[in-house]
């Protein structure tokens, strides 16, 4: 596993990057055919599961084996206080299995820009360089790209989502609280799922809203209630691998 740090670009920021950012639009998109090491990222390997992590940057977890042609992509979110290394475990003995790349960024402040500011910013511009990393070194499927994420990250990843459909197929949302208004881009395909026992974000005030409105505004989602509290229940996450990967 190698543990370079994932440094934004030296480069100065164009008034049309920042812009894109604030809207919590992302540039990076695949390129066909590349497979090297993703250097600015810390790729944690299956092999090598106990080798420290910088708890500030963002994680590739990477298979044991990856197929020749172009493979799935999962950028996961974590929820709020958390970091990258709390969050991976949810997708990666999947990914292990069905040979598919989990990319887990880390969130500026305590939880995602949107969230703390009212507006997106930074970690929109950090997730833009990090995958611009994995696209340059990796093949990646275009039509097999998932955004994901617990908690906040749901919240997070719905936001983005929604706003960038050109490059996330699906949104894989694990008790969101809500999404930020918007950008909206096209129409991924969303999975949300909330426990009806949350005691942090209860779902007649987050996910039962939140569905009605994506369901007025013509987006097609598979809303999954369940038994049980603030979590990703294993047998769900499987459903949203089967989505992923089919």
């Amino acid at each position: 596993m190698s543990t370079t740090p994932l440094p934004l670009s030296p480069e100065p920021f164009s008034d049309v990057e920042r812009a894109r950012w604030r809207s919590g639009r992302l540039s990076a998109y695949p390129q066909p055919g590349r497979s090297e090491d993703a250097e600015g990222i810390e790729q944690r390997l299956p092999d090598e599961p106990d080798l420290p992590i910088d708890p500030d940057e963002p994680v590739l977890f990477v298979p044991d084996h990856l197929s020749a042609g172009p493979v799935p992509l999962v950028v996961l979110f974590h929820g709020a206080t958390s970091r990258p290394s709390e969050v991976l475990p949810t997708f990666e003995e999947h990914a292990q299995r069905e040979g598919f790349l989990v990319l887990a960024p880390k969130s500026i402040d305590y939880t995602w820009d949107v969230i703390v500011n009212g507006g997106f910013g930074p970690d929109v511009a950090a997730l833009d360089s990090a995958l611009s990393e994995v696209f340059s070194a990796f093949d990646i499927d275009p039509d097999r790209i998932a955004i994901a994420g617990i908690s906040d990250g749901a919240s997070y990843a719905l936001s983005l989502g929604l706003a960038n459909a050109n490059l996330f197929k699906r949104v894989f949302a694990f008790s969101p609280g809500y999404f930020a208004q918007g950008y909206r881009e096209g129409h991924p395909k969303i999975f949300i799922s909330h426990g009806r026992e949350d005691p942090v974000l209860p779902i007649e005030k987050t996910s039962w809203r939140i569905v009605s409105v994506l369901k007025t505004a013509g987006y097609e989602v598979d809303f999954r209630e369940f038994t049980g509290g603030h979590e990703a229940p294993a047998d769900l996450v499987d459903v949203t691998v089967d989505l992923l990967t089919a």
